[in-house]
């Protein structure tokens, strides 16, 4: 009996394919793979997507999903959802690979050496700054936490996921999406750009080495395209060494497209922690001799996404998406010591630690598949009994990207900006330490044409004020973003800096470089 052959793709011109292209490149690719293999989201291969329809995929795109994924109705608009649902009905093409050579091509000095200042060129507490993410901007915001000003706008890569600093908080390291890895001086009037380098056409994630004679003298940089890492000289930017990601996963299956989720540097160890998504391999990189790399390879579970150390810095705790799990790694020993079942799709970004009454010292996580935050011991030398075991769970009314919290602080502060619908991602949780309360807090407050969703909470140096983005995502309105900034005690509103375009993620100078002593 012969089988019904499969549709065919809808036809598409070079030039809407370059199009669709880009559009899936800025919003698709971080979940679905730059191959449309998938990871934290599903595959989009045309065996699946063409059987699905031309509808069906329309549907999904615009609305969203319970699951996780954000509607895009207001992010794009009608023809670009067309066009991209048309897209992943065809083929995927290999993107072109990077050798070092080529690397080393890109590497641009902005301002040499001997023309950085000696000392700050202003007189602002440059310690409170918030080093902010614009994301379709391409640029960090730089904004002064003491007047609540916006001192400039430095031009980075795209959509850049994380920022890192050196160990004083002078020098700020961004990585873009477009694989621009960006080196900021916050000494200079304004604060600028100093050298770059693309490390590759897809990326995420950069680190410091900061660890004993080696402190400020490597940054890394993690690519999704092409699957690897580059290690560069802090200073200069200067390409030093690139290492592919690719190869088994821990079921023993060849992964090719095996990107790096995230990079850390270690507080006990001269390594970094370099996170390969598809494969549940963390690698633990010794960069004490980088000609003679030592790479510690330790599987946990797919697909691994973001991380935070326990406050003592010993501990990695990082997100296994695709399995439900966090994975638990002691730096000291280079070993995995445990895996947790949390909820669906566990996402905690920066992470959050705290004192429980009932488990003592804990750490948390979201969920992008659900209103859910989960919290486990993480002493096991005083707390044996609850290390690394469920302590609580507090429910939300939606899944959410990030959670923080701070020592001084009674509160943990929970976005929801997974859901989608507005009455919902616009507010944030706000739990008590001691009774785990919730208080919900409206945060965006915006028409729906702005799409606007409220994300990412920052403590200010002294620990008093929290500071919550209004990501604007939606046509037109990209430039209505805020920063909504709270009273952590009473939690009132206090203060806004607006006309931000879409703010995310910040990284405030003096809490960042004492990340291990604060949470």
């Amino acid at each position: 009996m012969m089988g019904t052959a499969q549709a065919a793709a809808p036809e598409m011109t070079a030039e809407e394919m370059d199009r669709a292209s880009n559009i899936y490149f800025q919003r698709c690719a971080g979940c679905h793979g730059t191959l449309r293999k998938g990871a934290t989201g599903p595959g989009l291969l045309p065996e699946d997507t063409i059987e699905m329809g031309q509808r069906r995929l329309e549907s999904i795109i615009t609305l969203g999903t319970e699951g996780g994924m954000n509607n895009f109705d207001g992010i794009l608009d009608p023809e670009e959802i067309t066009l991209i649902s048309k897209y992943i009905q065809q083929t995927p093409e290999e993107p072109p690979e990077m050798s070092l050579a080529d690397i080393r091509d890109t590497w641009e000095i902005v301002v040499p050496q001997d023309q950085w200042p000696d000392e700050p060129q202003h007189d602002r507490n440059w310690e409170n700054f918030m080093v902010t993410i614009l994301r379709d901007r391409g640029a960090m915001g730089i904004i002064d936490g003491d007047t609540k000003e916006v001192v400039t706008e430095a031009e980075t890569g795209y959509a850049v996921h994380v920022a890192k600093s050196s160990s004083d908080g002078r020098f700020w390291y961004v990585q873009g999406r477009d694989g621009r890895l960006s080196k900021i001086d916050l000494w200079m009037d304004p604060p600028q750009v100093t050298a770059e380098v693309f490390i590759g056409i897809d990326a995420r994630d950069v680190a410091v080495s900061k660890y004993g004679e080696w402190k400020d003298k490597y940054v890394i940089g993690g690519g999704y395209w092409p699957p690897h890492f580059v290690i560069a000289d802090a200073e200069t930017m200067e390409p030093l060494k690139v290492v592919s990601t690719r190869g088994y996963n821990t079921k023993g299956e060849y992964v090719h497209e095996a990107r790096v989720a995230a990079l850390y540097d270690t507080p006990h160890a001269p390594t970094f922690l370099v996170n390969v998504k598809e494969t549940g391999q963390v690698w633990q990189v010794d960069y004490s001799d980088i000609d003679n790399l030592r790479m510690d390879q330790i599987a946990s579970a797919e697909y691994l996404h973001d991380g935070f150390f326990d406050s003592t810095g010993r501990y990695f705790m990082i997100a296994a998406n695709f399995s439900h799990k966090m994975a638990f790694i002691d730096t000291v020993e280079r070993k995995l010591v445990s895996l947790l079942n949390t909820g669906e799709i566990p996402h905690p970004g920066p992470g959050a630690n705290w004192i429980d009454p009932e488990c003592g010292p804990v750490a948390g996580t979201t969920h992008l598949g659900e209103g859910l935050v989960t919290f486990w011991g993480t002493d096991p030398e005083n707390n044996p009994d609850h290390a690394w075991e469920i302590c609580g769970t507090v429910e939300t009314d939606g899944p959410g990207l990030f959670l923080r919290s701070h020592p001084d602080s009674p509160h943990v502060w929970i976005d929801q900006s997974m859901h989608p619908e507005a009455d919902v991602n616009q507010w944030i949780m706000v739990m008590d330490k001691e009774t785990r309360e919730l208080t919900p807090i409206h945060v965006a407050d915006r028409p729906a044409e702005h799409d606007a969703v409220a994300l990412h909470m920052e403590y200010d140096q002294s620990g008093t004020e929290v500071w919550v983005s209004i990501w604007a995502r939606g046509r037109g309105h990209q430039d209505d973003g805020a920063i909504v900034i709270y009273d952590d005690k009473t939690m009132e509103e206090i203060g806004r800096v607006e006309n931000l375009n879409t703010p995310t993620g910040k990284f405030n100078v003096y809490n960042r470089k004492a990340k291990y002593k604060r949470s």
